[in-house]
């Protein structure tokens, strides 16, 4: 840029700050000095297009290159409500968690990090953000679950609990297979990272996320007379569960019910749910054949109607019992309807199928 130039610049630069109000140009005075001290973020990332969450994280220009997650991006992560940015600091220090948060973890709290996180022209120089080293969040998911284990956490927190779990499983998993790559002398590419990762997550997640919906449930009790029981569900819904979700799923005729109960023998954790060995395709398609089931039970009026109409929607496989086999109890609640042809589920089959 010639001399003639940096004089016009500096003039135009003069007549601008002229007309600002004397509170703007202070803010501008400010936030140029601070960017003299305050560490920059030379990396800038969020977790929106990858995670469906708006996580923003940065890598900072110091010596230790430390990467950071801003402070509303950690109540994000956790599923925290960010009506302001002091979401995550008040949870962890309300009464619920206080006494499951340490010392060194309140100590990081009450001090974030300050940094400069965006990038401007002279008159809007990049903007200070507080954030948290990264390793904070594993060390606050670990205080969440303690809080969990000792049952102090509310029904509302349930989210965040949840999510504590799901980061911690994927931060171990990431982190082992981390370590391994740099004593191999491997350095894997952002794209690599990212797609493991979520791999991870998707995988973790359906450990802790229910994929039945609970309206499936309340349909099945009115259709079926049956009373919701005080804990868990009754042993009718194995019934309803194998033969008309799992047996008609994807025109299958039982062979995915089968795959299913044969990846579940060969895992050997019986505590496991037979939709956790569902991969991608399987899941969507699951999800789908729910959402049928679900608007047949809602639009039915009584049992009768709601079976002929799976029968009618999922008709030409072999194998489509529908019915669940009736206990005294519930055989005097609802009577056998006359166009009720098919038998109560009755073969053992089926009953192995529900385990």
């Amino acid at each position: 840029m010639d001399k003639t130039k940096q004089e016009a610049g500096k003039v135009g630069g003069a007549k601008r700050a002229e007309v600002l109000a004397p509170e703007r140009r202070a803010e501008i005075a400010q936030r140029a000095a601070a960017a003299r001290w305050l560490p920059k973020a030379i990396h800038r990332g969020s977790f929106v297009k990858e995670f469906g969450i708006d996580v923003d994280c940065y890598v900072l220009d110091d010596r230790n290159r430390t990467a950071v997650i801003s402070q509303r991006g950690m109540a994000e992560a956790l599923g925290i409500n960010t009506t302001s940015g002091a979401a995550f600091p008040r949870f962890l220090a309300s009464k619920v968690m206080a006494k499951f948060v340490g010392t060194e973890i309140r100590e990081k709290i009450e001090n974030p990090l300050k940094f400069l996180g965006g990038s401007g022209g002279a008159e809007q120089p990049p903007k200070p953000v507080y954030g948290f080293d990264v390793t904070l969040l594993i060390d606050v998911c670990n205080a969440i679950i303690k809080a969990e284990s000792a049952g102090a956490l509310r029904d509302s927190h349930a989210q965040v609990a949840k999510q504590a779990h799901v980061i911690l499983s994927a931060s171990a998993k990431s982190g082992i297979k981390g370590l391994v790559y740099a004593l191999a002398g491997y350095s894997p590419s952002t794209e690599e990272v990212i797609a493991a990762f979520k791999l991870y997550i998707q995988e973790e997640a359906r450990k802790y996320e229910p994929e039945f919906p609970p309206e499936l449930y309340m349909q099945w009790y009115r259709l079926y007379g049956i009373p919701v029981p005080e804990r868990g569900r009754p042993w009718h819904f194995k019934y309803l569960t194998v033969n008309h979700i799992y047996v008609p799923l994807a025109q299958s005729s039982g062979k995915i019910l089968r795959l299913l109960k044969a990846n579940k023998a060969k895992d050997g954790d019986r505590a496991k749910k037979l939709f956790q060995f569902l991969n991608e395709i399987g899941t969507r398609a699951l999800r789908m054949h729910l959402g049928r089931v679900l608007e047949m039970a809602e639009s039915s009026p009584d049992r009768a109607t709601y079976e002929q109409k799976v029968r009618e929607r999922f008709s030409g496989q072999k194998e489509l019992p529908l019915i669940v086999p009736p206990q005294p109890d519930l055989a005097r609640r609802v009577p056998k309807p006359d166009n009720a042809t098919l038998p109560l589920f009755a073969d053992t089959e089926t009953k192995e199928a529900a385990n």
